[in-house]
């Protein structure tokens, strides 16, 4: 009976997805006084592991939904002018899941992103004090040296070494049970996204003196926006390298020998990608039609790529934007509201418009 947990649960193929529960609701309550059990053993899709860490940890497991939130709302960004949005999301698992048995550019990105995501949440909750098992960064204690000189570390440094250890632990959980081709894969993007955090750690320093004249320095370390994290990954999605299984099964070599041998930071694939274009229930694919496209545009967004070379419809619109914006001192800008007639352009749907399901 799954009555008591506030929200929809579900287990994607790689982490733990839920509709995230405020604290003060009784989700939160009965995790603190010990039915954490009871909660855990009640989540669908979970392997052993990932039971056992749910139920050492219940608290974690509202960070983890937090990561959830971050990485679905990245994913969708970054993929806003392509013909595959990342919206297959919010109808559920079952369209993502598709998308994820494809052995794809796509899938390597949101193993790589939602590793991230719970690499981020869990590191930001030490940071927060919101979980028992962790703190601050205990290694940047005392004084150390940079280029600029001799620095304290104080303050309270991103704990990112237990972030990713955790999320190493809860998300690799799943594929660790398999060893086939797509598992270790998905093992190898995994760890690309929890490396992509790490690599924006950024030194972040509070000067002391007379006047703020950086006699003393007290310093600690910081993660970056996830949107950096995001943008990082983006660019490994578009050089993802495609592989094949080495003849022992172990590892990766490259599909076409004119390429690199992929970094632990690339982004590896096996099949390539469907066009999206229609709606097909087998790849996860919702199809374009209906989507909004750019007419001036020459990219992946214009209308003759989003729209598959379909068409489009145009219809003429109007809404109120701010204009006319002025300074006044000090220290407001005070804009007027004006009415503007703009033209939206909209991907034709395919002839046949309904959903396409290979047998």
């Amino acid at each position: 009976n799954m009555n008591f947990l506030p929200g929809i649960w579900w287990s994607l193929p790689l982490v733990l997805v839920w509709a995230t529960p405020p604290v003060t609701s009784s989700w939160w309550y009965m995790g603190a006084v010990g039915s954490s059990r009871v909660m855990c053993d009640n989540v669908p899709g979970l392997v052993s592991r990932q039971r056992q860490l749910c139920r050492r940890h219940p608290e974690a497991m509202l960070s983890i939904g937090r990561g959830v939130a971050a990485w679905t709302a990245e994913c969708q960004h970054q993929f806003r002018r392509h013909r595959w949005d990342c919206n297959a999301l919010e109808r559920g698992q079952r369209l993502l899941g598709r998308v994820l048995l494809r052995s794809s550019r796509e899938s390597a990105f949101v193993h790589a992103i939602s590793s991230a995501g719970v690499v981020f949440a869990i590191t930001r909750a030490c940071s927060q004090g919101e979980l028992k098992s962790c703190s601050c960064d205990p290694k940047k204690k005392g004084s150390a040296k940079d280029s600029k000189g001799h620095f304290d570390w104080g303050g309270c440094s991103d704990n990112i070494d237990y972030g990713i250890k955790f999320a190493r632990a809860f998300v690799d959980a799943k594929e660790r049970k398999g060893k086939d081709a797509r598992a270790l894969m998905n093992l190898h993007n995994n760890r690309a996204g929890r490396k992509a955090v790490k690599r924006f750690l950024k030194q972040e320093c509070k000067c002391h003196g007379v006047s703020g004249s950086c006699t003393l320095r007290t310093c600690w370390l910081a993660m970056a926006d996830f949107r950096k994290t995001g943008d990082y990954l983006w660019k490994k999605y578009n050089g993802a390298i495609q592989v094949v299984m080495n003849q022992d099964g172990t590892g990766f070599t490259v599909a076409n020998k004119k390429f690199k041998k992929p970094t632990k930071s690339d982004l590896v694939y096996f099949e390539s990608s469907p066009d999206y274009c229609i709606r097909d229930r087998d790849v996860g694919s919702l199809g374009t039609a209906g989507r909004v496209c750019n007419q001036t545009s020459r990219g992946m967004d214009s209308c003759e790529v989003m729209c598959c070379g379909r068409g489009y419809d145009t219809a003429r619109v109007s809404r109120v934007t701010k204009c006319e914006c002025k300074f006044h001192w000090c220290c407001a800008v005070r804009c007027q509201d004006c009415l503007e007639v703009v033209d939206i352009h909209t991907c034709k749907a395919p002839k046949s418009p309904a959903w396409v399901s290979r047998t």
